[in-house]
């Protein structure tokens, strides 16, 4: 019996989202009828994201009509999930579809048709280091496509602050390379080959 509610309800969610289903509501609620309707929050489809997970990131498994099976987790520093059925499922390395795809193929096994998606509600992973002689130290999240002045900016100087003497860290290939930063001259637009891109695990130090 479980097994055909479940089939049901799949019939019932494909028919909801058929492009033909979708027009005629947009047609017949107009502009005006969105307008007094309450906002409805959607979460972004898998496919959209190009995000990487990785260790310390925290997701939401949601499988559809099986709040047993939905987990909210942190990834292992080991870059795997424990899930309900399935165990140790490896998470680092793939995107939130790449992940979603992998747990549904897995859970084909005890549930039939399953949805899965999977959203990332913490990007641990994706972090900064911002030391010396700034306002707010320590670690930071690394916003898409941060530079190092938005890092900056976000961090603060103290009154000590040698703005023109800012390097940056980064480990690239097992060693680590520094590139050097001038504030002064970056805000005034000039040398604007040095407001690079930040990557993850980079460390901004202001001497």
């Amino acid at each position: 019996m479980r097994k055909v509610a479940i089939k049901l309800g799949a019939v019932l969610w494909v028919a909801l989202l058929a492009p033909g289903v979708r027009g005629q509501t947009a047609a017949s609620n107009g502009s005006a009828g969105a307008a007094n309707s309450p906002a409805v929050a959607v979460p972004a489809p898998e496919g959209n994201s190009d995000y990487v997970i990785g260790a310390d990131d925290t997701l939401h498994i949601s499988v559809w009509k099986e709040p047993d099976l939905s987990e909210t987790l942190p990834v292992r520093p080991d870059g795997k999930i424990s899930l309900p059925l399935l165990g140790d499922v490896t998470a680092a390395g793939m995107t939130p579809a790449e992940l979603g795809n992998s747990v549904r193929e897995k859970l084909k096994k005890y549930v039939d048709d399953p949805r899965v998606t999977v959203v990332v509600t913490a990007m641990n992973s994706r972090r900064i280091f911002v030391t010396g002689e700034v306002t707010h130290s320590g670690a930071m999240p690394l916003l898409p496509n941060m530079t190092m002045l938005q890092a900056l900016a976000a961090a603060g100087f103290t009154q000590f602050a040698n703005v023109k003497a800012i390097y940056l860290l980064r480990n690239e290939g097992g060693k680590q390379v520094k590139y050097r930063f001038n504030y002064k001259e970056v805000v005034k637009g000039h040398h604007q080959e040095q407001n690079i891109p930040l990557m993850p695990g980079d460390t901004v130090v202001v001497p």
